[in-house]
This record gives C-alpha cells, sequence and structure tokens, in this order.
C-alpha cells in the first residue's frame, strides 16, 4: 500500500508546482489555495507511504515522480523544450526510480 501512496504523493506533487505557477506569485487567490491544498495532501500521502517505504527511498521516487510530471506538464502546458538531452535525462530519471523499487525491501 506504501507504494501506492507514495505514487498518490508524487502526483499530488506535479498538482501543487502546477498550482504554483498557476497562482503567479499567490496573486491569484483560487491556484493559491489549490496549492496549498494539493501540498497537503502530497505530505500526508508522503507520510502514509514512509509508514512502510524506507525514507530516502521514499523521499526519492516522489520527488522523482514530481519532477518528471512537472517537466512533462511545462512541455504540453507551457512550450518548455523538449530536447534530445532532457529526453535522456528523464530516461535516467524514470530508470532510477525502477531501480529503487526493485531494490528496496519493502
Amino acid at each position: 500500500m506504501g507504494w501506492l501512496y507514495l505514487l498518490i504523493a508524487g502526483l499530488f506533487e506535479v498538482g501543487f508546482t502546477t498550482f504554483l505557477k498557476l497562482s503567479e506569485g499567490f496573486t491569484k487567490p483560487w491556484p493559491s489555495v489549490a496549492f496549498l491544498a494539493f501540498s497537503a495532501l502530497s505530505f500526508w500521502f508522503l507520510t502514509l507511504a514512509m509508514k512502510t517505504v524506507p525514507l530516502g527511498t521514499a523521499y526519492a521516487v516522489w520527488t522523482a515522480i514530481g519532477a518528471f510530471g512537472t517537466i512533462m506538464v511545462g512541455i504540453a502546458f507551457y512550450k518548455d523544450p523538449l530536447t534530445f538531452w532532457r529526453v535522456f535525462f528523464l530516461a535516467i530519471l524514470v530508470l532510477a526510480v525502477i531501480g529503487l523499487r526493485a531494490t528496496s525491501e519493502h
């Protein structure tokens, strides 16, 4: 169950980074409120995940899910560049998460 919680926490992290951008420096109320809500949910699910997933692994995977998802949002909605090197390093990030999962004792 911990790994499912970790995935959910990572997805909420993508949400809170996206709402952080949409809040425009916390000048827009609804995206700012959504940022706070998604942040709280992300940390709550991360806390649940850490009951069974080792601390370092949970944090690394949570961060990787958030980074990968946020980059994808940037590419899809904000015209962030999609270059060979970005894809290359994203692939390494995904492989690192797979490796952490494969070597985790839980």
